[in-house]
């Protein structure tokens, strides 16, 4: 696990490999042009691109510059999903398992600057009980309808297996490939290989870093936002003391953001930070001291074309769509983002819940799978990489688990989780993990968490079209949470609509039943001074696999997937204009 972004500095260099690839499912003969960075899936109009699950392969020549010679070079992936295998001249050198975060692999000893090789990258989107996140074995598929026990869907059922189709737990497009930037990286042979930021109110950051090699000392500078150095330190551990400092506050305050610029011998990298402190305390929320409230839709990487694929000019109109709403957060549902966004985000004062990609862990079976391991992995490997972000402030192990079937069990698998959240992050953030709409009044998990993020959705799924009901259910349920003495945030909420569908009347799937289901849940969250935020669930419409439920994916955006403000965009915009 690499957890240093790339930078192209005096001692560093990077070298994009994005553009076009050559790709094949494996097992074919002929090769097709392919983009990198994006999901493979909508590039071509072939069905087998949209729904083929196995094995593909990309290629492609590199070469290391002759003016790297004597550094240490490397191949980074910022994420292959869902496992990768990387080979270079028909030799395997790297594997990774999992779809969402990156990693490295060394190339000294194995091209020599100014050589050429052939790079192969097979990537397999098969997902089942044993990935992150979950697919399905032979159950019913999310929001499908098969009838299990009749023989001909039973019969059905193993067809689609014997041809491959695997269908994913979880409500969004299983969008696979090399979604996220490729690049040859070269640093000095000693270098820094870590930097851990610990901020205080006071102005003292306790820093560490990790360095490979002998015989160099370590110094570290903070620099303020005009690049003037306001302290310094020697050695690998410290504390730089920046008088008077300015806060990272969310917008509409000031995100200040500092850099930490790190030398070590030859090598130089430059980690931007910011001073700031996050606590929940009692029923509340404080970032700096203060109670915050969250608002802000969750989110999805996902636009036409590049499906789940890194895009800057996406990730810009989409922080600018958050300005514009007056929002001030979102919840990486249900994976980790690129890093850019995450970085646009320290920038642009947006607050983020940062999640693992558990997500479809609804069977009450699910504490027999041979999960608790890679899960632990995947959550200690995404701390590491997002730890420094000021903008990161809650941590989310993960997304609508069944935590009341099997309640003892549930809290089992999931308390270890938490554990290690608190002990590894540096920060000690606090923790979480989303509820689904269940037996609460059973549940163990959500209630031992720092903060409570429930996914409600009262007047769609249940009590449906009817908004006195869904109100009167909902207030119910709060009722039972104000006891239990934590923040809460609404995590998800919403109503699929039809852009453009309009009707005199409130109706499902128009525009106005959109906007008056969301006046009548705020109405309870106004009533209630426990509760720390609303999520609305979701930002823009976004894809889906095939299902009777969906048409064209999932149209609970406040947005289009083309990103046209649907009326409870407005709604928001001028709710959150006045908090």
């Amino acid at each position: 696990m690499s957890t240093l972004y790339p930078q192209n500095n005096a001692s560093r260099m990077t070298l994009d490999l994005g553009g076009i690839w050559d790709f094949r499912f494996q097992g074919d003969e002929a090769w097709q042009p392919i983009a990198v960075p994006a999901s493979y899936n909508d590039q071509s109009p072939d069905p087998e691109f949209r729904n083929r699950a196995g094995i593909v392969e990309y290629r492609r020549k590199i070469t290391i510059p002759k003016g790297w010679n004597g550094m240490r070079v490397c191949l980074r992936f910022d994420a292959v999903a869902h496992s990768a295998r990387v080979l270079l001249n028909g030799r395997e050198i790297a594997s990774h398992r999992g779809g969402f975060l990156p990693f490295e692999t060394e190339l000294n000893g194995l091209l020599a600057a100014g050589e050429t090789a052939e790079l192969m990258v097979e990537a397999d989107n098969r997902i089942s009980h044993d990935t992150l996140p979950i697919g399905t074995e032979g159950e019913t598929a999310f929001f499908g309808s098969d009838n299990p026990g009749i023989p001909a869907v039973e019969a059905g059922k193993k067809f689609q297996e014997d041809r491959g189709i695997n269908r994913p737990a979880f409500d969004f497009f299983n969008y696979t490939g090399i979604q996220r930037p490729v690049r040859l990286t070269a640093t000095p042979i000693r270098f820094i290989r870590d930097i851990t930021l610990i901020p205080s109110l006071s102005g003292e950051v306790r820093y560490r870093v990790e360095t490979e090699g002998e015989g160099a000392d370590v110094c570290v500078e903070a620099l303020d936002a005009e690049g003037k150095t306001v302290a310094r330190c020697e050695g690998r551990e410290g504390i730089l003391a920046i008088s008077q400092p300015k806060l990272w506050e969310p917008r509409p305050g000031t995100p200040y953001l500092y850099t930490a610029r790190i030398t070590y011998g030859e090598d130089l990298y430059e980690q931007p930070f910011g001073i700031r402190e996050v606590r929940a305390e009692g029923t509340r929320f404080l970032i700096n001291g203060k109670p915050f409230y969250f608002h802000g839709p969750c989110k999805h990487e996902d636009s036409p074309f590049h499906g789940r694929g890194t895009d800057p000019c996406l990730n810009v109109t989409d922080i600018n769509l958050y300005h514009w709403l007056h929002a001030n957060c979102f919840r990486t549902s249900h994976y980790p983002y690129a890093e850019e966004m995450y970085q646009l985000c320290d920038r642009e004062g947006i607050v983020i819940v940062d999640e693992t990609p558990a997500v479809g862990m609804w069977a009450s079976d699910q504490y027999g799978w041979n999960l608790a391991d890679y899960h632990k992995q995947v959550l200690e490997d995404m701390i590491a990489r997002d730890k420094n972000h000021p903008c990161v402030v809650m941590w989310s192990l993960g997304n609508e688990p069944d935590t009341d079937t099997l309640p003892d069990k549930a809290y089992a698998y999931w308390r270890p989780l938490y554990e290690t959240a608190h002990r590894i992050d540096p920060q000690n953030r606090p923790v979480t993990v989303v509820g689904c709409q269940n037996r609460y009044e059973r549940d163990r998990v959500i209630c031992s968490m720092d903060v409570v993020l429930i996914n409600r959705y009262y007047g769609w799924y249940n009590l449906s079209g009817d908004l006195e009901a869904a109100k009167y259910a909902f207030r119910a349920e709060l009722d039972w949470w104000e006891k239990q003495g934590k923040p809460v945030i609404l995590s998800e909420y919403g109503a699929d609509t039809i852009a453009g569908l309009h009707g005199a009347a409130p109706e499902m799937f128009t525009e106005e039943y959109q906007a008056a289901y969301y006046e009548a849940m705020n109405a309870c969250l106004d009533e209630r001074d426990f509760v720390i935020g609303e999520m609305p669930w979701n930002f823009a419409d976004f894809s889906t696999c095939q299902g009777p439920m969906r048409v064209g994916g999932n149209r609970k955006g406040l947005f289009t997937r083309d990103r046209r403000p649907k009326m409870a965009a407005h709604y928001f915009r001028d709710r959150w204009e006045k908090m």
